[in-house]
């Protein structure tokens, strides 16, 4: 009997460790070294080796309008936190994109190629070097320096300038005569991190960025009546605007009323800046991942703002920023306050991190710190899902520090299903299904790939399916399944471990689990890293008596929520729902039970949400079986 119970005891230890096995997310071999050197955890935790480096950037930029020309210094005080010795600096020069000879997957007109980014002058430790030290390689610049040792700093002084672009509007350039959206403006020190060392991925287009969080100084000059919108906060107003438009700023930030700041009239009398030839416009923002900055002469400034944090008072100034032909734009800045509002109160119901939000009118639909880049579109659910979308990214990649440029899904599938929730929040007669039908359509085709593929690694379908609605189904089955308030705790564990850090997947599963108390990685194995279809069907129906039973069949490898509609001979109807939990065993059937002593008429499996990649056998309907 001893040696029985050993046996069995070892025959339920074994099937354990299988089943922990079985659950536990594969990890790539270039990310273990991480784990074994406890920068990340396993928990989800950062480890008690992590760390990430840090600049602080005084920036000097004079924009011309008539020539488009960009002159400035880049002064950056580089702190190396890592525990390597760096013998070179790597450099993104992001505006060699439109470089003559540059490699690029995004088209750009004849006339917006140039020379790029002329590096002018470059110092290290105040000691000048030779430019031609500096090896360019489209929009990568490597700068050899004296070894710089773990928690050293250098310091760099680069005197620069470039043409902007005028036609091909890739995120940045001009918008019309009088109106510019200026990003990705400066020669700034690429990401070193735990993973992969520098973050040598060149910019191509396509590929969104990774930034270190880092501080801003920029002072930015202008021609008298350019006004100028950026990331952080104006610290001279007086200097630069009229005492009345100062005033309305401060009314703005301090009451939830609708400012008018620049209206029709002040534009008609061209008296709200300083009367200086050119006015110089400080700005300063702290520990943020980038930094950009627009400007014009005719667009109209809305704001308002709103408490974010009740248990501090803390509010958020909205602005929208447009050109007034574009009369969509005069709803934005009511969208984009309820949308601040919504995400700090009801989804992901955390408090909007930043002091203002501004939404510009441009000619892109693209996000930055405290920005947004949007073009004009007049279909009203269109802008409201627009305003949605780019404002949410605020909190994934910026406030979150996500590696866009390797895990695009880390951060669009959020601002998908933030669209998807608010769209709602805002106008309750709008149903937000963006993209859903697209992944249908691929879903178990050659361009279908596992959702932690690379970005770097896809383009076109397979990208932009695997970035925005394949993750966001996923987020939202996982809020459905633990409902919204464990969800909430999840999550807000997830943004609270790493916000200001830079989580990789691996450290968002497992902190949404220790978050939850839940090990969910069946789930995230299933959705994230393994091939499969959503394919669920109707089976056998059993409506005999007054206990029916409906048979639901996994066709697919795709665990999905189960909806139904029940209608009856009466013209009445009913809902059933369960979520993604009920496949967590691997079973590929499933019945739904439910009580009713009247006369099914028909049966539909489905909802807006759910990808299925064959419908026909998701109807079951009296007398046609």
């Amino acid at each position: 009997m001893k040696n029985f119970g050993r046996i069995l005891f070892l025959l339920l230890l074994s099937a354990t460790t299988q089943s922990l096995a079985q659950n536990a997310l594969p990890i790539p071999r270039n990310l273990k070294p991480a784990f074994e050197k406890n920068t990340r955890t396993k928990t989800g935790q950062p480890g008690e080796n992590y760390w990430q480096n840090f600049a602080d950037y005084s920036l000097r930029i004079n924009f011309t309008p008539a020539t488009r020309l960009i002159s400035g210094t880049a002064d950056v005080v580089y702190t190396n936190n890592s525990p390597d010795t760096l013998s070179r600096i790597l450099f993104k020069l992001y505006p060699n994109i439109y470089k003559k000879g540059a490699r690029r997957l995004m088209a750009i007109k004849p006339e917006d190629t140039g020379e790029g980014m002329s590096i002018v002058k470059i110092s290290v430790n105040g000691e000048p070097q030779d430019a031609g030290q500096a090896r360019i390689n489209g929009t990568e610049m490597s700068l050899p320096i004296e070894p710089l040792i773990p928690k050293g700093q250098v310091r760099f002084s680069i005197e620069y300038s470039y043409e902007l672009n005028q036609e091909s509007h890739i995120r940045t350039g001009e918008i019309e005569n009088g109106a510019y959206f200026i990003a990705y403006f400066f020669p700034r020190i690429a990401v070193y991190d735990d993973i992969d060392g520098w973050n040598a991925n060149p910019y191509l287009g396509t590929q969104e960025f990774y930034n270190d969080f880092c501080d801003f100084k920029a002072e930015i000059t202008v021609p008298k009546n350019y006004l100028v919108w950026a990331t952080g906060d104006l610290k001279n107003c007086g200097e630069v605007l009229s005492p009345a438009i100062c005033q309305r700023i401060a009314q703005a930030e301090s009451g939830d009323s609708f400012i008018n700041i620049i209206d029709s009239t002040d534009l008609a009398a061209r008296h709200f800046t300083a009367s200086h030839a050119a006015n110089t416009f400080r700005f300063e923002a702290k520990n943020v991942t980038d930094f950009v900055f627009a400007t014009s002469n005719h667009y109209l400034w809305q704001s308002t703002s709103l408490v974010v944090d009740q248990s501090t008072g803390r509010r958020t100034r909205v602005d929208a920023v447009f050109n007034p032909k574009h009369r969509d734009y005069f709803r934005v800045l009511s969208d984009a306050r309820k949308t601040v509002e919504s995400m700090s109160y009801r989804f992901p119901a955390w408090p909007f991190p930043y002091s203002h939000e501004t939404v510009f009118d441009g000619l892109d639909q693209m996000e930055y710190p405290m920005m947004v880049n949007d073009n004009p579109v007049e279909d009203v659910a269109e802008s409201i899902e627009l305003t949605i979308h780019e404002i949410f990214h605020t909190l994934f990649p910026f406030y979150m520090g996500i590696n866009e440029t390797k895990y695009g899904w880390m951060d669009e599938g959020w601002a998908t299903i933030g669209e998807w929730l608010i769209t709602p929040m805002i106008d309750s007669s709008l149903v937000d299904t963006y993209a859903v039908e697209r992944y249908e359509n691929a879903a178990g085709t050659e361009q279908d790939l596992p959702i932690v593929t690379l970005s770097t690694q896809q383009s076109g379908l397979a990208f932009s399916v695997n970035s925005y609605p394949k993750p966001a189904m996923g987020y939202l089955f996982v809020k459905d399944m633990l409902g919204d308030e464990l969800f909430h705790k999840a999550l807000h564990h997830y943004i609270r471990t790493w916000q200001g850090k830079h989580p990789i997947p691996h450290d968002f599963f497992n902190c949404m689990n220790e978050g939850a108390g839940k090990n969910m990685n069946w789930f995230w194995k299933a959705w994230f890293f393994d091939n499969g279809v959503p394919d669920l069907a109707i089976g056998k129906v059993s409506l005999a008596g007054k206990r029916k039973k409906i048979a639901i069949e996994a066709k697919g490898l795709k665990p999905l929520p189960i909806d139904l509609t029940v209608e009856y001979t009466d013209g009445t109807s009913a809902k059933l729902h369960r979520s993604v939990e009920v496949w967590e065993k691997g079973n590929s059937s499933v019945d739904i039970f439910f009580e009713s002593s009247k006369t099914v008429e028909k049966i539909t499996l489905g909802s807006p949400h759910v990808p299925d990649v064959n419908k026909k056998d998701n109807v079951w309907e009296r007398g046609k079986q």
